[in-house]
């Protein structure tokens, strides 16, 4: 018995493979599953049930074979074309059979590797959103006013970046509150207090900002370019910054929001103040 048959693959199959990959220049992992039955003379639907759902069974029999199937992995492509149809179509419309399309796997394929719609979700969250490098700029040791400089260059090119999973969510979290989106806030806000609101709250101990409840100071912070994106997107239907707009912008919003909160430095630090008077406009 082949390694082949001992993963439950036809043989027929495992050559349809070969062969799709062959004809399309591709690596067999990166050719879809329609593709592939179309060259073997199948429905997709008897593919997916002469594979019981495997796509990973037939890139190990194929590999089995002699041939690398090369790509990537399931997961990576589904939360590529996943985070494409989040950007085109919003999250509330993405179902598992059109991410499974648009990556090439089986419907089977997601639910056994994320479970669920919103863990999809959720993972193309963390692969696209900031908050991993809000997390790290909220624990660096930077002075006040290059971290706020650093978060708001941080927001801002995830909110305007391809594909547009931030704004999307966003506008789907403002419009459908009880939506998929709502629920991986509820998941992640926390890190996110944690993190850029523990930060505050240390500006604040250390006498740098005003004593504000942390929820205003990150709202404060944030609520503006959350709503400049926004609106930019919705009236000219785009938001694309070249490097001297985007910095123009961060450093407006990074001004207004130390002019809002700043403290004078305590023990008359001459240099702080000074830099305060920059950020302030003089």
């Amino acid at each position: 018995m082949s390694l082949a048959d001992e993963l439950g693959v036809p043989q027929d199959l495992v050559a349809a493979a070969i062969l799709a990959a062959q004809q399309y220049g591709k690596d067999v992992a990166d050719v879809s599953l329609s593709t592939i039955a179309q060259v073997a003379g199948i429905s997709r639907s008897t593919l997916a049930r002469r594979l019981q759902g495997s796509r990973r069974a037939l890139d190990e029999a194929v590999r089995a074979a002699g041939i690398d199937p090369g790509g990537r992995s399931v997961r990576d492509r589904a939360v590529e074309a996943g985070a494409s149809l989040v950007s085109e179509r919003g999250p509330a419309t993405v179902t598992l059979d059109a991410v499974a399309e648009a990556a090439g796997c089986s419907v089977h394929s997601l639910y056994s590797i994320f479970g669920t719609r919103d863990a999809l979700f959720a993972a193309i969250y963390e692969q696209y959103s900031p908050l991993d490098d809000l997390v790290r700029l909220s624990t660096d040791s930077a002075d006040f006013e290059q971290t706020v400089a650093s978060l708001y260059r941080t927001m801002a090119v995830s909110l305007t970046r391809e594909p547009r999973v931030a704004t999307a969510m966003l506008a789907d979290l403002f419009g459908n509150p009880d939506g998929p989106t709502a629920r991986i806030f509820a998941r992640y806000f926390p890190i996110e207090r944690a993190s850029v609101g523990g930060w505050l709250e240390r500006q604040v101990r250390a006498g740098r900002i005003r004593d504000i409840p942390v929820l205003l100071l990150m709202q404060q912070m944030i609520g503006p370019l959350l709503a400049h994106v926004l609106l930019q997107s919705a009236m000219t239907r785009e938001v694309h910054w070249d490097e001297s707009e985007l910095e123009r912008t961060c450093s407006v919003f990074a001004s207004a929001f130390i002019r809002a909160v700043a403290l004078p430095a305590r023990g008359g630090d001459t240099a702080t103040n000074h830099r305060l008077d920059d950020a302030k406009g003089g």
